[in-house]
């Protein structure tokens, strides 16, 4: 099953607040750096036939549109869900029987054979979803042929996406599939598990390893 990919990117100079602390202000740097790595990765995977950003910033727009992704505005301008639902009925407008998956922008440690095992699992099943690696959020939702999206992102999303009858993948060693990057800490994790070059040259020197 070829899958398209659906991510939602807030305009730069709003995303990855929480990082702030740790990056001061080159957070809108990283979380473009984050955005193309998990592009990158994404468009290499060879379970994924096409990549959907949804976002209105115009940088972002211009810099993944150049590593291969399909550049969708966000038009409801109305949060992560329904920039993901628009973005997922555009994939579907002309291919209603897509299979649709939807990924965070922030996986700056992204591999694409762990995406494909993620992607192989998923395709299972009507919809399922993988957990963060703090257990409580969502990296990754699928909708197969036939299954709408709903998605349920945010705080405590894992449960909710449980509640809405998404099956919870397990599918073994996929850590770089299920580590997003909200604050410092996750961003030295990130560092150890070994992100793509463009988080690797924006964060240079910025955090120590120690």
């Amino acid at each position: 099953m070829q899958w398209t990919l659906v991510i939602p990117l807030k305009p730069l100079v709003r995303a990855k607040s929480r990082l702030a602390p740790a990056a001061g202000g080159l957070r809108p740097d990283l979380a473009l750096a984050f955005a193309q790595d998990t592009v990158a990765a994404a468009r290499a995977c060879p379970a994924v036939g096409d990549v959907v950003v949804v976002t209105d910033d115009a940088l972002a727009g211009r810099e993944l549109a150049a590593l291969g992704a399909r550049i969708v505005p966000d038009t409801p301008r109305a949060g992560l869900n329904a920039a993901l639902a628009h973005g997922a009925a555009a994939v579907r407008a002309p291919r209603p029987a897509a299979a649709v998956a939807a990924l965070n922008a922030d996986l700056p440690a992204l591999r694409p054979a762990e995406l494909a095992r993620v992607l192989g699992a998923a395709a299972a099943f009507p919809r399922a979803f993988l957990p963060d690696a703090a257990g409580i959020g969502t990296t990754l939702l699928s909708a197969g042929p036939g299954a709408e999206l709903l998605p349920a992102f945010g705080t405590g999303s894992r449960s909710r996406h449980t509640a809405s009858g998404a099956v919870e993948l397990v599918p073994g060693e996929v850590d770089s599939v299920r580590q997003d990057v909200d604050t410092g800490d996750d961003l030295r994790t990130a560092l150890i598990l070994g992100v793509g070059p463009y988080t690797a040259r924006a964060a240079a020197g910025l955090l120590s390893m120690d």
